[in-house]
């Protein structure tokens, strides 16, 4: 893999992260929809996806989507935890051994954050920083993303009121489909 595939790697891992976290600025909006693409295949198309989706909404409206979606009153509608679709719960066995494997990479959760590791952006941000060993980056993603981030892309997909976020999981969906098919070559 080349420098500028892995910085873009990196970069496409922290957008997700970004917005997954939390809910685009108007800012962010427009440097998603103004930013150039090119090339063709499932993740332009998928950038492509968001960057129409970024010209259709705004600030407000993403931000009333990520809060029906994800935060919700009592039980989000959609979860973005891991060890929700690994277990059924949250704070499980699959939050142990995730937590255990980034202490062994010496990647420690930021004390401001609220979300625990086995959020999916917390996981991206931890792809993000793999950086070297294509093999630790292998194991990392095998084990703690690609066995439910599709599912949780499916339950962004069937949710009536997902617009902004199901073109955010669309080009999520591309990219891990796109690491899982590098992986398994590697």
């Amino acid at each position: 893999m080349t420098e500028d595939e892995e910085y873009a790697r990196s970069e496409l891992y922290g957008v997700l992260s970004m917005l997954f976290y939390g809910p685009p600025s108007q800012a962010v909006l427009e440097l998603i929809e103004d930013a150039a693409i090119e090339g063709d295949g499932v993740l332009a198309d998928g950038w492509r996806g968001l960057q129409e989706a970024s010209g259709k909404t705004d600030a407000g409206r993403a931000r009333e989507e990520y809060e029906s979606l994800f935060i919700g009153v009592g039980k989000p509608e959609v979860m973005l935890y891991g060890s929700y679709y690994l277990s059924g719960f949250l704070m499980e066995k699959p939050l142990a051994a995730l937590r255990e494997d980034l202490a062994r990479l010496g990647l420690e959760r930021s004390e401001h954050l609220s979300e625990s590791e086995d959020h999916f952006a917390a996981l991206c941000d931890a792809m993000r920083l793999l950086h070297g060993s294509i093999a630790t980056q292998k194991e990392f993603f095998t084990t703690h993303i690609q066995p439910w981030a599709p599912q949780l892309f499916d339950a962004i997909d069937a949710h009536p009121g997902a617009t902004y976020y199901r073109a955010v999981a669309g080009l999520a969906r591309s990219f891990v489909e796109v690491e899982t098919q590098a992986f398994d070559m590697g």
